[in-house]
């Protein structure tokens, strides 16, 4: 059975770090290319972060460049999502995604992935 399992998500204030987990099973996670997308409330999918299959290339959105760092543990099937200096506008449920069935190119292209987890809540508040 393939499973992402996200973890790590909570309240935290502005200012604030978390860091976020996602648990692979199911399928090599070591060949295949990772990404965080996030969904704020009332909003659409919105692309943040990826990471290449071998834990190199990281990219990153516009919105949390120089905040947010992606990395990987290919021997633990871990991808990770360290935030930190979090605003109010990162209030989300972040998702890790990737492409199991079609090479994906632009990695901000979201809505071409096809394996998701069920996501984890992020909320930014004083």
């Amino acid at each position: 059975e393939v499973q992402l399992v996200e973890s790590g998500g909570g309240l935290v204030r502005p200012g604030g770090s978390l860091r976020l987990s996602c648990a692979v099973s199911g399928f090599t996670f070591g060949t295949y290319t990772m990404s965080w997308v996030r969904q704020a409330p009332g909003k659409g999918l919105e692309w943040v972060s990826g990471i290449d299959s071998r834990g190199g290339r990281p990219q990153y959105a516009d919105s949390v460049k120089g905040r947010f760092a992606i990395s990987r543990d290919n021997a633990k099937n871990v991808l990770y999502l360290q935030m930190n200096s979090l605003k109010a506008e990162d209030t989300a449920v972040y998702y890790c995604a990737t492409a199991r069935f079609a090479m994906i190119y632009d990695w901000s292209r979201h809505y071409e992935y096809d394996t998701w987890g069920q996501g984890t809540q992020v909320t930014v508040s004083s």
